[in-house]
């Protein structure tokens, strides 16, 4: 009998239902997966990570934030990734973990996808027009209303890695009130049913020995 004690499982956070919807998949990690569906908002997602967090069997968790997000900077397209260095809301900051292996395997698993890396904001409304050049202007490349609340809660319930990896839906020449919402938005969705194996990674990383 083995006496190796358990992997810690990895807790994949999304806001909506076609989100984890696109994001369910079977294992394949380093240890069990969860998918949680928080509801919208930075209230429903601090309250259900906490909730899922407080359970023993959660110790130690590995969390990553992931779904859609609006992108700010000029340039950006529906489809697009986001790998956040850091997410942040009035509240504070969160580090986030691996970035750069989760940027090297989301590149190898979406060649020709183009991969933005720098802070993730938080908001608690949807973003548009001015106030998403003000938030630009602070440094972030881009805004949902979950990630930041999720990774906070996470930090909050105790020590362990987050990170948080999101799909542009809606970006300044994209917004979703525009003709081809529809098509960015199933090209977003196709994205993110494919990032799974890159959060496997970054999750199976996480358990390697240190040297």
């Amino acid at each position: 009998m083995s006496t190796q004690p358990a992997p810690p499982p990895l807790l994949i956070a999304c806001a909506l239902g076609i989100e984890r919807l696109a994001l369910h998949g079977r294992g394949g990690g380093g240890g069990p997966v969860t998918v949680l569906r928080t509801g919208m908002g930075p209230k429903a997602a601090e309250r259900s990570v906490t909730r899922l967090l407080a359970d023993p069997g959660f110790a130690g968790a590995a969390v990553l934030a992931s779904g859609f997000c609006a992108g700010l900077a000029p340039g950006m397209h529906p489809g697009d990734l986001v790998v956040a260095e850091e997410t942040r809301d009035p509240r504070g900051s969160v580090g986030c973990v691996g970035t750069d292996l989760l940027v090297k395997e989301l590149a190898r698993i979406l060649p020709g996808r183009t991969v933005h890396t720098g802070p993730l904001t938080g908001s608690d409304h949807v973003v548009r027009g001015q106030e998403r050049a003000g938030l630009l202007s602070t440094g972030a490349i881009a805004v949902d209303m979950e990630s930041a609340a999720t990774l906070l809660s996470a930090v909050r319930a105790g020590e362990r890695p987050v990170a948080a990896v999101r799909v542009v839906v809606d970006a300044p020449e994209h917004e979703l009130v525009r003709i081809g919402t529809v098509r960015g938005g199933i090209s977003a969705f196709h994205v993110l049913r494919s990032v799974l194996p890159a959060f496997y990674e970054w999750h199976r990383s996480l358990l390697l020995p240190r040297r």
